[in-house]
C-alpha cells in the first residue's frame, strides 16, 4: 500500500451557527482544507454525517455537497457510523489513497444539530443506542453512559471529584481554541453543581449539542513533500476499527470501552508502535466518565488509574500524555459527524507546530480516537511527522 499524509486542514466555528446552513459551513470547512493545501481538485470527496435526515430533513449529501464545491462530478460517498462517521470517513479516505483508487481525497465532517429543538435533537441521537431494548424503555445516552460511570465507581473508586476535573482541564484547553464552541473556565465546584442530569453525571459532564464542520485533504506522502515547500510533513501510520454489541445489557464487561481497546490494539500494530510513544491523543469525551475510560482502553493507564491521572495532571498539556487540548467534545463541541474529522485537525495543527496557545511542545506522534454510541464501535487514528 502506498504511504498517505495529511496535506490540508480545515474547520468551521463550532457552536449554534443559527445562520448558516449545513452546506455553507461543511463548505467553510473544505476550502480552508483545499486552501491549506495549495491544490483545487481532488479525485474523491468523503462525507462523515451521521443523522442529516432528522436534524434538517437532507439526505443525499455526497452529490450536494460536491455541486456545493463547484466540484459535480467528483466521486462522493456519505459515510455513517454515529458519532463515529467522521472517523469513519478519514479511514475510507484513507484506504482510497493507500490503495491507489485515489490521489487526492478531501475528508469531511459535518452535522447541523440545532435546527431542531432538543427533544427532536435526543431522538436522532437514541437512533445510535439499540432502538428495542434501550430507546424502547425510555434510556438516552446521558442514562448509558451513567451506568458505565457507576460501574467505573464501584470496581475501580473513580470520583465525581475527578470526573469534573476532566471537563475543569478541556475547558481550559477550550479557551485557548478559537473554533470551540465555549470559551467559558469552570471550577469542578460549579461542575459538581451544574443540573443532575443522569446520576452521577451533571450538565457539565456532557457535551453540548453543536453545528460544525471539518475537513482534511490526504494524498501520498511524495505528493505532500511535493506541496509542503519543505514544511513538515504529518502521515497517516496506524488505523484501527472495531465494535462492540450496540447494547450494554450484552457486553462482556461495563468497566470498559472494548472497542476502544480493540480499535487501538490494531492501530498500534498497523504503525508498530506503543502507548508510550503518543505525544497527545484527542479521545471522545462525550461524557467525562468517557475520556477517563478511553485513556485507560488505549493503554496510558490501566484500568481504575485514569481518574487519578487526571488529578495528578497526567492528561493536561505539560503532562506525560496531552488529552484533548483542543477542548475536546466537551468544550470544543460535538457536531456528530464532524467530531472525528476535527480530531484529527488537532493532531495535525499539533504535529504541524501551529496549535498556539495549546501546543504540546516537541509533539511528534498523535493519535485520534473517535467512538459511537456508547461504545458499539470505535476508529483509532495514529499520525506521525516524517
Amino acid at each position: 500500500m502506498r504511504e498517505v499524509a495529511v496535506v490540508g486542514i480545515g474547520m468551521s466555528q463550532f457552536g449554534e451557527l443559527w445562520e448558516k446552513s449545513l452546506r455553507y459551513i461543511w463548505s467553510e470547512a473544505a476550502t480552508a482544507a483545499l486552501a491549506d493545501a495549495g491544490i483545487d481538485k481532488v479525485d474523491l470527496i468523503t462525507v462523515g454525517c451521521m443523522s442529516p435526515g432528522l436534524f434538517i430533513g437532507q439526505e443525499h449529501l455526497a452529490s450536494l455537497l460536491a455541486d456545493e464545491l463547484g466540484m459535480a462530478g467528483v466521486a462522493g460517498a456519505r459515510v455513517e457510523s454515529a458519532c463515529a462517521s467522521g472517523g469513519l470517513a478519514l479511514r475510507t479516505g484513507y484506504a482510497e489513497v493507500a490503495s491507489g483508487l485515489s490521489d487526492v481525497v478531501l475528508v469531511t465532517g459535518v452535522e447541523k444539530m440545532t435546527d431542531v429543538d432538543g427533544g427532536a435533537a435526543t431522538f436522532a441521537l437514541g437512533t445510535a443506542a439499540d432502538q428495542e431494548y434501550e430507546g424502547f424503555h425510555g434510556i438516552t445516552f446521558p442514562g448509558l453512559y451513567a451506568m458505565l460511570a457507576q460501574v467505573h465507581m464501584q470496581r475501580y473508586g473513580t470520583t465525581r471529584e475527578q470526573m469534573a476535573q476532566v471537563a475543569v482541564k478541556n475547558h481550559a484547553n477550550g479557551l485557548k481554541n478559537p473554533h470551540a464552541q465555549y470559551h467559558l473556565k469552570v471550577t469542578a465546584e460549579t461542575v459538581l453543581g451544574s443540573t443532575l442530569v443522569a446520576d452521577p453525571l451533571c450538565l457539565l459532564d456532557c457535551s453540548p449539542i453543536t453545528d460544525g464542520a471539518a475537513a482534511l485533504v490526504l494524498t501520498t506522502v511524495d505528493k505532500a513533500k511535493e506541496l509542503s515547500g519543505g514544511g513538515p510533513v504529518v502521515k497517516v501510520t496506524g488505523s484501527g476499527m472495531a465494535t462492540d454489541t450496540i447494547s450494554l445489557a450484552n457486553r462482556e464487561d461495563l468497566g470498559e470501552l472494548a472497542a476502544v481497546r480493540r480499535a487501538g490494539e490494531r492501530a498500534y500494530a498497523m504503525a508498530g508502535l506503543t502507548p508510550a510513544d503518543i505525544d497527545l491523543v484527542e479521545v471522545h469525551d462525550c461524557f467525562t466518565i468517557a475520556e477517563i475510560m478511553a485513556t485507560e482502553a488505549l493503554g496510558f493507564f490501566k484500568p481504575g488509574d485514569g481518574g487519578p491521572a487526571v488529578e495528578r495532571g497526567d492528561t493536561a498539556i505539560g503532562g506525560s500524555i496531552p488529552v484533548n487540548t483542543s477542548g475536546g467534545l466537551k468544550a470544543k463541541g460535538h457536531p456528530v459527524g464532524a467530531t472525528g474529522v476535527a480530531q484529527a485537525v488537532e493532531v495535525v495543527a499539533q504535529l504541524r507546530g501551529t496549535a498556539g496557545e495549546r501546543q504540546v511542545e516537541g509533539a511528534k506522534i498523535g493519535m485520534a480516537q473517535n467512538m459511537g454510541g456508547s461504545g458499539g464501535s470505535s476508529i483509532v487514528h495514529i499520525l506521525e511527522v516524517v
